[in-house]
């Protein structure tokens, strides 16, 4: 089989990034083409039963979030490339297929081999690498398929099994909405750091099923919630949820669940709105702004994680406008060292996680920040970091020591070479976000 690299579409959309970026005189073309053509290269296996299954890289898996992720800068190819728009179906497909098998599971094998992370306490299939319940592990699949079909105008992929999929995640978040309650899932991992497991003997953090928001173990880092409301991932699933409702109501024609979705969008939104924001104190906050996660019950934690979604990425996964008021207070807040995950160095500055060792900025948190500004000065001085903090490897990593960036955490990572690629065709001027682009 030819690689999807060879592709001329391929070639020509890579060729004409490159000229672009030389008119820029920005000097980055053979790192763009390299991040580009890796995940095509190197993760991709099409399958017989027309499904894509992607690992992250340097572990044998898929994850749904990475995956999306990692195949979302094809969009734009994809509506000049039958094979490309049918790599990103395929991928779309093994997700759904993925979902069914199990919603709580984040991470799948190849096939029902029964490898594994480790040999956790929960209900685990031989089809799971790892079921550590995250919000957003629902939430990537349905943005894939809802822009893969706004960017192509291509509805194949919305047959019975992704209707029954969808209806399944919403099952999910409203059995998540009281945890403590009416959800069975449970999560325990033996001789691990306290982040790898779940306490209460595997319940989780308690929280305020008043609230009205959605319970998540674990948050994109992997990392156990501290509190179990992890406010990205409960705006993602609003969005996504408005996502459903669209495909409910034009494709499928089914007007009530289509109603039920957008109905829970909104309800989703405004436990957001009312249990997540830091109302100044007049002390150490004077601006409103977003906490990262809270219980329901008064508590919160004030920082930002370099995994997505985070609260950095709110505007691109469309939740609300750069411009949004309590955006920018957050923005301001946990681009500081407010926020304790922010750190500064002599080569880098940024937001790291709780995932690697403190003064390690993510390439994944400075895309984003990319992403998300409104300044294309900005991006640009960005994309010039991430180039010039790869380790002298030509390659964008997980997390990079601030202060020598030839220490890096995982020297295979996708999807922050996919995170890298992206913020160079937002430059210039490729975005994911325009809906003016769509079909």
């Amino acid at each position: 089989m030819q690689q999807l690299s060879d592709l001329l579409a391929v070639k020509e959309f890579v060729e004409k990034i490159r000229r672009q970026l030389n008119v820029e005189k920005l000097n980055i073309g053979d790192v763009f083409e390299r991040c580009f053509l890796s995940t095509l290269d190197t993760t991709v296996q099409q399958k017989e039963d027309g499904t894509t299954f992607i690992i992250t890289g340097d572990i044998p898996a898929m994850w749904l979030r990475d995956s999306a992720c990692q195949v979302k800068p094809y969009l734009f190819v994809a509506k000049d490339s039958k094979d490309i728009a049918r790599m990103i179906e395929g991928v779309i497909r093994r997700q759904i297929n993925s979902i069914l098998i199990d919603p709580y599971a984040n991470a799948f094998n190849e096939c029902a081999n029964g490898n594994c992370w480790e040999h956790d306490k929960t209900d685990m299939k031989p089809e799971l690498w790892e079921r550590k319940f995250e919000i957003d592990s629902l939430c990537f699949p349905i943005e894939l398929a809802y822009l893969y079909w706004k960017y192509c105008g291509i509805t194949k992929a919305f047959d019975a099994d992704f209707l029954k999929a969808a209806k399944l995640i919403v099952s999910v978040f409203r059995i998540e909405q009281n945890h403590e309650q009416k959800s069975t899932y449970s999560f325990e991992r033996f001789n691990c750091g306290f982040a790898d497991t779940l306490s209460r003997n595997g319940k989780g953090a308690l929280v305020n099923p008043k609230a009205g928001l959605i319970w998540s173990g674990f948050r994109p880092s992997d990392d156990a919630c501290v509190y179990g409301y992890l406010i990205p991932s409960n705006m993602f699933a609003s969005v996504i949820l408005g996502y459903l409702s669209e495909i409910a109501s034009q494709i499928y024609r089914e007007e009530d669940f289509a109603a039920e979705t957008r109905a829970f969008s909104q309800e989703l939104r405004a436990a957001i709105e009312k249990a997540a924001i830091v109302r100044p104190d007049g002390k150490r906050f004077f601006k409103p702004f977003y906490a990262y996660e809270v219980d329901g019950y008064g508590q919160y934690m004030i920082m930002d994680d370099a995994n997505l979604p985070s609260l950095l990425s709110m505007p691109y996964f469309g939740y609300c406008s750069e411009e949004n008021e309590y955006y920018k207070n957050t923005r301001e807040i946990i681009l500081s060292e407010q926020n304790p995950y922010y750190y500064s160095g002599k080569y880098a500055k940024g937001i790291g996680s709780f995932h690697t060792a403190s003064n390690y900025v993510w390439h994944i948190s400075m895309g984003m920040q990319g992403l998300t500004s409104p300044s294309r000065d900005e991006k640009r001085k960005i994309i010039e970091t991430m180039v010039s903090t790869d380790g002298g490897t030509g390659w964008m990593h997980e997390g990079i020591d601030v202060n020598d960036p030839s220490n890096f955490t995982r020297p295979w990572f996708s999807w922050a070479n996919a995170i890298f690629t992206e913020l160079v065709l937002d430059y210039c001027g490729y975005s994911i976000t325009d809906s003016s682009r769509w079909t």
